[in-house]
C-alpha cells in the first residue's frame, strides 16, 4: 500500500480538430480517431519508452459502433504502441473523457501506475442505429429502430417521464429556472465563435491540435466567425414553439477525440520534459436529471473546495457549452466568479462537443493555457446527461 499520495503531472496533451457531423472527419473510425491522438501524444516525448506506459484511459459516451470493444485497447494497437500497454474504456456520458483523466490521475496518486494515458473520443457521425433483440425468434411485425447519435433510447418505462425529457428540453427547464432568454442565449453563443475564431487566428491552439492525416481539416469546423445577432436571431426554436434553444445556441453534433499523458515524478524524469500543470483535485456529482445542465453547480463547488481555492483564484475555467442555457445558468449559481476567465479561446458552442472527447480537450485546453500563463489555478468542469456533474482542479 502506498505511504503518501503522489503528485500528478500534466507532461503533454493533444486533440484532433473536431469535426462537424457529417463534416471532414466523418470518413474516419473513432478507433482510428483515439490512435491518432494516442500516436501524436507519444510521438511528442521522443525520450519516454512506450513500454513504460501503465494504462490508457479512454472516454467514451456511445460506444455502439467502430468504437465498441474497448476502444482505448483498440487505439493502443492501432496506434502502434507495445501490446504489453493495456487500456480501459470508461463512461460518464459528456464526463467520460474527463473521468478518464481522473481515473489515470486516482491511479497514478496512489501509486497504481507511473505513467498513463487519458483521453477520449467520439464519432457522432458514425453513431450506428440498433435495433433491440426481439423478446421471441422471429417476429412477425416491424421493429423498431435506434439512432444511437445522442440522447435517450430503450428508454425504462420505470424512468418518471419528467426526468426524460430530451437534452433540449432540459436546457429549456434551466433558461425557465433562472429566466434566461433567448438574447443572451444568442449573445452568448455569439461571443463563443468571436472567442474561437481569435484564438485561432493568434494561434494559441497551434500547440495542442494535431490535424488527421489525409483528412484537410486543420481548425474546429464548426467555428462561425461571420455570425451577427440578425443571423442567430433568425433561427428558430427546436424543442418547444414558444422556446429560447436554437440550433444556434446549442452546441453542435460532432466528432474528435483527445488525449493527455501523465506522469508521477518518476515518469516526469522518463519523459525529459517540463510539465504543462499539476492535476489537484476532482469531484463529481448528482442533480435531478432533468436539470442536468446544473450539475457541475456542486462539482465545481467542491473540487475548489478540497483544492482550498475559490473563485477569485482562478486563472482560467474551461466549462462545457453543451447550451447557452444551461452555461448561464451555471454561471447564475456561482455569483463570485469572474465571467472573463471562463472559456477565454471559446466553447463547444463553437469548437464542438464530441461526446467522450470533450472533458479530454478541456482538461488539456486548461493545462496548456496554464503553461502559457507561467502560473496559476485553472479548472474544467462538464455538465451531463442523466443528472451528473465533473469538475477538476489543476495548478501550475
Amino acid at each position: 500500500m502506498p505511504t503518501s499520495i503522489r503528485d500528478v503531472y500534466v507532461v503533454d496533451a493533444v486533440r484532433t480538430p473536431i469535426g462537424k457531423f457529417g463534416g471532414a472527419l466523418s470518413g474516419v473510425r473513432p478507433d482510428d480517431l483515439a490512435a491518432h491522438v494516442v500516436r501524436s501524444l507519444v510521438g511528442r516525448s521522443p525520450d519516454l519508452d512506450p513500454a513504460l506506459i501503465d494504462d490508457v484511459y479512454f472516454g467514451d459516451a456511445n460506444g455502439a459502433g467502430e468504437d465498441n470493444r474497448d476502444v482505448a485497447r483498440m487505439a493502443v494497437l492501432l496506434a502502434g504502441l507495445p501490446v504489453t500497454v493495456p487500456g480501459v474504456t470508461v463512461n460518464r456520458l459528456c464526463g467520460s473523457g474527463l473521468e478518464a483523466v481522473v481515473q489515470a490521475a486516482r491511479a497514478i496518486a496512489v501509486g497504481d501506475a507511473s505513467v498513463a494515458i487519458a483521453g477520449g473520443v467520439e464519432s457522432m457521425s458514425r453513431a450506428p442505429y440498433v435495433l433491440q433483440k426481439p423478446e421471441r425468434a422471429f417476429p412477425a411485425g416491424h421493429q423498431q429502430m435506434y439512432s444511437t447519435t445522442l440522447g435517450w433510447r430503450m428508454t425504462n418505462p420505470a424512468m418518471p417521464a419528467e426526468w426524460t425529457v430530451s437534452l433540449g428540453e432540459g436546457a429549456e427547464l434551466v433558461a425557465d429556472k433562472h429566466r434566461i432568454g433567448r438574447e443572451e442565449q444568442d449573445a452568448f453563443a455569439l461571443a463563443s465563435h468571436h472567442k474561437a475564431a481569435a484564438a485561432w487566428a493568434e494561434g494559441l491552439y497551434d500547440g495542442e491540435v494535431v490535424p488527421y492525416d489525409g483528412v484537410a481539416l486543420l481548425r474546429d469546423e464548426c467555428i462561425r466567425e461571420a455570425s451577427t445577432p440578425e443571423t442567430l436571431a433568425k433561427l428558430k426554436p427546436v424543442f418547444r414553439p414558444d422556446g429560447t434553444v436554437t440550433a444556434g445556441n446549442s452546441s453542435p453534433l460532432n466528432d474528435g477525440a483527445a488525449a493527455l499523458l501523465l506522469v508521477d515524478e518518476t515518469g516526469l524524469r522518463a519523459t525529459g520534459r517540463e510539465p504543462l500543470a499539476r492535476i489537484r483535485t476532482s469531484a463529481v456529482t448528482g442533480t435531478e436529471p432533468q436539470l442536468f445542465g446544473l450539475g457541475p453547480v456542486e462539482a465545481v463547488h467542491r473540487a475548489l473546495a478540497k483544492a482550498g481555492r475559490v473563485f477569485a483564484d482562478l486563472t482560467t475555467f474551461e466549462l462545457n457549452e453543451a447550451f447557452a442555457a444551461q452555461s448561464l445558468g451555471c454561471l447564475a449559481e456561482w455569483p463570485g466568479l469572474d465571467p472573463a476567465v471562463v472559456n477565454p479561446r471559446g466553447g463547444a458552442l463553437a469548437l464542438g462537443h464530441p461526446l467522450g472527447a470533450s472533458g479530454a480537450r478541456l482538461a488539456g485546453s486548461v493545462a496548456h493555457q496554464l503553461a502559457a500563463a507561467g502560473s496559476g489555478t485553472g479548472l474544467a468542469a462538464l455538465c451531463i446527461g442523466v443528472g451528473q456533474g465533473i469538475a477538476v482542479v489543476l495548478e501550475r
